[in-house]
């Protein structure tokens, strides 16, 4: 018969886990309402295009923001992996963006002293810190995640966060598409950014709530000896490695997005009203496909969900080509650019949760990370070589890298644990 403390500590970690699901709620609610405000595909991308910015210079900026930032990762897994506790890294890095955001405002209320690359410098600065701050955040986020929420209701929590968030997401985009038209530039990005900054340090309040369970502590390695575990584990786990291939060749989805805004200035001009059509599009995208997540949880894989996000993936370069000439169905593009992104991130985070465990989960993250070198080398490859080979030669080298990801999503073995949950 269960003891009277076996019942009391089975209580407190049903009631912990309770508290920290509707926790990583709270943040995902006001992150969502945030995330317009600070869309790396749409607003970000169109801040450095009005800037100033040349092809290069998107594409340096999309590596720092979706790839490069991702490769500290690793680093960043190697210096916390080891402890019992990550909760203080989580809110450091949160409160690290707030600080970003809150600059990138600044810089616009104060551009009119500033030289064209004085302010170029400063966005690269500040994206710099969001995006190194939000890849440090992400080890220790994955990490309490996965020992804090049941992992019969992760599936769940995914599938509701993504319905959270295409809402919130929806609603920012409306004021966004507003915000820029009301006011003039730079006013326009001055309250984009302050509201961002505002909203995030609001979504930080979910992590304070957090009862994070304690890990099994091992042994802090020497950043030299961590480095090389890598190729054993990717050896030993042929789940990891297909996991890494298919972020390198799929992932280049995520890449291509803020190039269809560019490809959108070359043919059509990018007017603040057309910036504000692709984020509402894309979220309403996002919301839709959120919406049919959540509603059938319980039927899919996140294999079969990595395989649909392959086959949308591939339509957003090809629709690009067929309607390069038709501005408004050009801008429907952005609809499937939202189902991708949702399907895709449900899906990756998914397969990552289910291929690791509460020991090796942040060192997984760190890999996932780091292993995502051709979406960090992609962007700026691809700003440096769109004036000398032009789109369509880009588009079809996307193409054909998200074709040779069905090969690897297929040998990914998660497909039984993700079907029993519930």
């Amino acid at each position: 018969m269960p003891s009277h403390d076996s019942n009391s500590r089975l209580f407190d970690q049903a009631y912990n886990a309770q508290r920290n699901f509707y926790a990583f709620l709270w943040h995902a609610s006001f992150y969502a309402l945030a995330s317009s405000f600070m869309d790396v595909d749409t607003v970000i991308p169109s801040m450095l295009i009005k800037a100033g910015g040349s092809s290069f210079d998107l594409g340096v900026l999309t590596a720092i923001m979706l790839g490069g930032s991702s490769l500290f990762q690793l680093l960043f897994a190697g210096l916390i992996s080891g402890r019992s506790l990550k909760k203080g890294f989580l809110l450091w890095g949160i409160n690290l963006r707030v600080v970003s955001l809150s600059g990138l405002a600044l810089v616009f209320w104060a551009m009119a002293g500033m030289t064209g690359g004085t302010v170029i410098t400063l966005i690269f600065l500040l994206i710099t810190l969001f995006s190194l701050s939000g890849a440090f955040a992400n080890v220790s986020y994955i990490d309490i995640l996965g020992k804090s929420v049941l992992s019969e209701k992760r599936k769940r929590f995914f599938s509701l966060k993504q319905v959270i968030s295409s809402v919130g997401v929806f609603a920012s985009a409306i004021m966004v598409r507003e915000l820029l038209r009301w006011y003039s530039y730079p006013v326009n990005y001055f309250v984009v950014f302050i509201i961002a900054a505002s909203l995030l340090g609001v979504a930080s309040g979910g992590f304070w709530t957090i009862r994070e369970p304690e890990s099994s502590i091992t042994p802090r390695q020497k950043l030299g000896r961590f480095f090389a575990a890598i190729p054993s584990e990717i050896r030993k786990s042929k789940n990891l490695k297909y996991y890494l291939l298919v972020i390198n060749s799929l992932g280049l989805g995520m890449s291509l997005i803020p190039f269809i805004v560019l490809y959108a200035k070359t043919q059509f001009g990018l007017k603040y009203e057309m910036i504000g059509n692709f984020l509402l599009l894309r979220t309403l995208g996002a919301l839709a496909a959120g919406i049919i997540l959540f509603r059938y949880s319980r039927r899919y894989s996140y294999r079969s969900l990595l395989q649909f996000s392959m086959i949308i993936a591939l339509l957003l370069p090809l629709m690009c080509m067929v309607l390069r000439n038709e501005q408004v169905l050009y801008e429907m593009i952005f609809i499937l650019a939202g189902i991708f992104v949702a399907s895709y991130r449900t899906a990756i985070n998914g397969v990552l949760l289910e291929i690791s465990n509460d020991e090796n989960r942040a060192f997984y993250a760190g890999m996932s990370g780091a292993g995502n070198i051709l979406t960090a080398i992609f962007p700026i490859l691809a700003g440096w070589l769109i004036p000398m080979i032009g789109f369509g030669v880009l588009f079809s080298f996307v193409m054909a890298m998200i074709v040779l990801s069905l090969y690897f999503i297929r040998r990914i073995n998660c497909v039984s644990r993700t079907r029993v949950e519930t």
